[in-house]
């Protein structure tokens, strides 16, 4: 983590333009750039899956999207859910301005305190209604739910081959087994 540029000053959105394409995430939370390896393959396979899933039970006016696709409530934060469900008429062409609907990571070891203490009190704080976390090494889902004092409130966890019928922001079923099973007789 990095809180100043060269110039002594925090982060900005407008410095992330000036950020090499690395395969690396660049994202800015309050002025501190936050800079994450890229994934690998069962993060990616997991990920997509997860896409394939929020995709098909959407409704008209959400839509899903993926990283690198930016969620930019303010001049010194961007975050980069691996994925996120947002309304139609909140997104511009460039990025999400305002709170998504659901923000799902997936933590590797690399970013599993980042997504679990600092991008939670993030989404929180942005209002970010639910907060999915999926472990593809150890096929673990947990989720949480914003109350009414805006923090987080675990409201399930499933493993393996358990199912999660979320609520919100729309019904659909989570296992996280199914997630990798691409990787069935594999010891990826």
């Amino acid at each position: 983590m990095s809180t100043t540029t060269a110039g002594g000053r925090p982060f900005t959105v407008d410095d992330l333009i000036t950020m090499p394409d690395d395969g690396h995430r660049y994202e800015l939370l309050d002025g501190v750039l936050i800079v994450s390896p890229a994934p690998g393959t069962r993060h990616q396979l997991a990920c997509v899956a997860i896409i394939v899933t929020l995709d098909g039970a959407c409704p008209d006016g959400m839509a899903v999207l993926t990283a690198p696709y930016a969620v930019q409530p303010s001049a010194s934060t961007e975050l980069q859910p691996d994925v996120l469900v947002a309304r139609t008429t909140d997104l511009t062409e460039k990025n999400l301005p305002v709170a998504p609907l659901l923000a799902v990571e997936l933590v590797s070891p690399s970013t599993a305190l980042y997504d679990l203490n600092l991008k939670k009190a993030a989404y929180a704080q942005m209002g970010v209604a639910s907060y999915w976390v999926v472990d593809p090494q150890e096929l673990v889902l947990t989720v949480f739910e914003l109350d009414s004092e805006r923090s987080y409130q675990q409201i399930g966890q499933v493993k393996g081959a358990e199912a999660f019928e979320a609520e919100r922001p729309y019904p659909v079923r989570i296992v996280p087994a199914e997630l990798v099973a691409r990787l069935s007789g594999t010891d990826r």
